[in-house]
């Protein structure tokens, strides 16, 4: 998929090992839930570790308002329980150690080799209704995707 998911598209489902080792299915994840997932190059750099503690701040902001926070990158299980401990993440970071839902995302790679940071904010019912794409600004992924979630939850009290 060259093009990559875009606002409207019914995000592909997908199942990856979360920090704890358990699978973790999207689906299973989404109807009572938005869900904001994010890609993320690489577990304990610079700009990872800002975005994923700038979620972990707002963490309870994203439960209130009806959202559950997941992230993804290709850093092994491992390598995730520790950077969750590490950061007290109270959020699932996923697995996707061979780049298969990333590809099927189409996240773009910068300059062809370090992996996109790329927010999706996905409805209920499985349609993507955000897509943020930058691997400098870390704050605003967190913002704009907050900003999205209260939109839903005002149009779908559900």
């Amino acid at each position: 998929m060259a093009r990559g998911i875009q606002v409207g598209d019914k995000a592909p489902d997908f199942t990856l090992p979360s920090q704890s080792g358990a699978p973790v299915r999207l689906y299973h994840r989404l109807g009572e839930r938005v869900v904001v997932l994010y890609f993320y190059p690489k577990d304990e750099t610079r700009g990872c570790t800002a975005q994923a503690c700038a979620f972990r701040d707002s963490h309870e902001v994203f439960t209130d308002a009806g959202a559950e926070v997941i992230g993804v990158s290709s850093d092994s299980v491992g390598k995730h329980a520790a950077f969750a401990a590490r950061h007290n993440l109270p959020f699932t970071l996923l697995s996707d150690e061979k780049g298969r839902v990333r590809k099927e995302y189409g996240v773009p790679a910068v300059l062809g080799i370090v992996p996109g940071r790329v927010t999706y904010v996905i409805d209920r019912q499985g349609t993507v209704r955000h897509v943020f794409n930058s691997l400098t600004n870390t704050g605003q992924h967190v913002n704009e995707a907050l900003d999205v979630v209260r939109g839903i939850q005002t149009e779908d009290p559900a």
